[in-house]
């Protein structure tokens, strides 16, 4: 049976819920029925949309909000953020290394073929230190509780994290429509995440920045996915939103076009792949990037947050090995779990993993969004059978999970609080010293039964909520 966070396998209230449960008792069907109406309202005159790739209506959609909080105390948050600082000092200390001297591989603990022969590792970032020393300046790390109330890391994202816009607006939205609830709960803020994120990107300013630090987004354009969350954030930090046709190279700097002519950019928080990021070192076909902008950032006249090459961190058949990586740079034992998992470029594994394909979750190494993955249980015979030859033909793309019992947390359904399956996705800033913001993205399954929590499959969103100790 999954971990429900609300309620006691007695039926009782938790004690995180208290103040809720007290309060839904008194509240009438029809009105929230009503004030879920109005969220949906407030999220489609704002513009909350994401786009779903591949998709035949891959029209703008609206992410489903649920109203009912996700409520975690203070005393579940402390060891879970504890956690997370450990694991985003070793995902950073890592990232050094394999760029640097290596003494992890030397080592015998995280196999050589895993980084060479690695598409998101660049031999450009060989040898080169970033400002400040920080490679994953944002960083997101998707936890899930299991059945036995335990909570585990299942996958880091250290590229380009996305959803935190959402967190934002889900807080947003039910401080406007409850605030009696806030002023009953003393719930820790995440509305002043722009803030921190402009403190967190200012502090790690180039050396040539000799003023002010200029800081700007680069998204590639209004087409992409997250485009919403990439003038979001760039609005709320009150800085500008660039593509890469609004930069050029002007006297050893990056530069954007202004009203004023060209402007030098001192931080460049970029939400451009790697591979379009620069067309005279990456894919020379890219229109989405700067050319030279790599040459600019190892001259040291550019911060590129997040750092070009953190993609290897996101690597699932890294993560497998992040207990070992925790343990080397930090010299403690990881306080956050990974999901047990099988590598399937291993023989054995390999074998175990086509043998119990009905009950596992099969991931691609490099996949995000719940693309290029196989829910076993939920899947057919003839789904089944074609995850097998591609497992067969390509082993070394694939990484394997058993099927997890997530935990659940209410959600409003026309029959009253109903539970649903849950991860969260807490966001962390890494500077000149690290923040965590307290809580994160709660993605829902809202289908009954349902383990798939992606907004790219189905899945809603809700405030998550963690009390003051």
């Amino acid at each position: 049976m999954p971990f429900d966070e609300m309620l006691t396998k007695d039926g009782g209230v938790r004690q995180a819920y208290d103040q809720f449960q007290s309060w839904f008792q008194l509240q009438e069907a029809k009105s929230l029925a009503l004030k879920a109406s109005e969220a949906e309202g407030l999220f489609r005159r704002t513009g909350i949309t994401f786009n779903v790739y591949g998709a035949q209506d891959a029209a703008e959609r609206l992410i489903p909000f649920d109203l009912v909080p996700r409520i975690i105390s203070g005393q579940e948050w402390a060891p879970l953020a504890e956690g997370i600082e450990q694991r985003v000092q070793a995902l950073n200390a890592f990232l050094h290394d394999i760029y640097h001297d290596q003494e992890i591989v030397r080592a015998g603990i995280v196999p050589a073929r895993l980084i060479e022969g690695n598409e998101a590792f660049l031999p450009q970032m060989v040898g080169f230190r970033p400002p400040g020393g920080v490679y994953t300046h944002i960083i997101g790390v998707d936890i899930v509780r299991t059945e036995e109330n335990r909570f585990y890391v299942l996958e880091d994202n250290a590229r380009t994290p996305s959803g935190v816009s959402y967190m934002i607006e889900n807080r947003e939205t039910m401080m406007q429509m409850f605030p009696e609830l806030f002023a009953q709960n003393r719930v820790r803020p995440v509305e002043n995440y722009p803030r921190h994120l402009r403190r967190s990107l200012a502090g790690v300013a180039p050396s040539a920045c000799n003023g002010p630090v200029r800081i700007a987004v680069l998204t590639p354009g209004i087409h992409n996915s997250a485009y919403y969350e990439h003038a979001f954030l760039a609005d709320q930090m009150g800085v500008e939103l660039v593509e890469g046709a609004d930069l050029m190279t002007v006297d050893g700097r990056i530069a954007m076009r202004t009203t004023q002519g060209y402007l030098p950019i001192d931080v460049l928080y970029r939400r451009v792949d790697d591979a379009y990021l620069d067309p005279e070192v990456f894919n020379p076909e890219s229109m989405l990037g700067v050319p030279g902008i790599m040459d600019v950032y190892k001259n040291g006249g550019i911060t590129i947050a997040n750092a070009p090459g953190t993609g290897i961190a996101d690597d699932k058949a890294i993560y497998s090995y992040m207990p070992e990586i925790v343990q080397f740079y930090t010299g403690r034992s990881a306080i956050l779990e990974n999901v047990p998992t099988w590598r399937c470029t291993e023989a054995d594994s390999l074998a175990y993993v086509l043998e119990h394909l009905d009950e596992l979750v099969v991931k691609e190494v490099h996949g995000s969004g719940g693309y290029g993955m196989l829910v076993g249980p939920a899947a057919s015979k003839a789904e089944i059978e074609l995850f097998a030859a591609k497992l067969r033909q390509r082993p070394s793309n694939y990484i394997a999970q058993p099927t997890l019992a997530l935990s659940t947390v209410p959600i409003l359904t026309e029959a009253g609080l109903a539970p649903r399956h849950v991860d969260l996705r807490p966001f962390v800033l890494v500077g000149e010293t690290i923040k965590i913001i307290p809580g994160g993205l709660t993605r829902v399954a809202l289908q009954e039964g349902s383990l798939v929590v992606n907004s790219s499959q189905g899945g809603g969103t809700k405030d998550t909520w963690v009390l003051e100790a």
